[in-house]
């Protein structure tokens, strides 16, 4: 099983930034990849970004490209998510997920693990 931890969650005012880590279990992390999703009270789980497992490849959700970037330090077993220009509408909490053999996808099926979630507020 993969354990995924986030962390790095906080208050932030709008226009600051935020960087968020999500520290994984295993020897094998270069071997799945990893997507991060945002869920605010009242909404459904919304897709932010993924990486393959060599960091090779990324994708994001319309809504954050150009402002969160996803990266991973494979040494570490760790992903990140980089979150600039951070707006209200982007307090959500926020959940690493762990794909398997996978490429990277938008789609929260895709993923077998996931951690518990970090808490991101952004203040006007």
């Amino acid at each position: 099983q993969v354990q995924l931890v986030e962390s790095g969650g906080g208050l932030v005012q709008a226009g600051g930034s935020l960087k968020l880590s999500c520290a994984a279990s295993g020897r094998t992390f270069s071997r799945y990849a990893l997507g991060w999703f945002r869920q605010a009270p009242g909404k459904e789980r919304e897709f932010v970004a993924a990486i393959s497992g060599s960091g090779g490849a990324t994708i994001y959700a319309e809504s954050v490209k150009g402002r969160f970037t996803i990266s991973r330090d494979n040494a570490k077993n760790t992903v990140y998510l980089q979150m600039n220009s951070l707006e209200p509408e982007d307090t959500a909490v926020y959940r690493c997920a762990a794909e398997v053999f996978g490429r990277g996808s938008s789609n929260t099926g895709a993923y077998q693990f996931w951690g518990q979630g970090t808490q991101v507020t952004v203040s006007s």
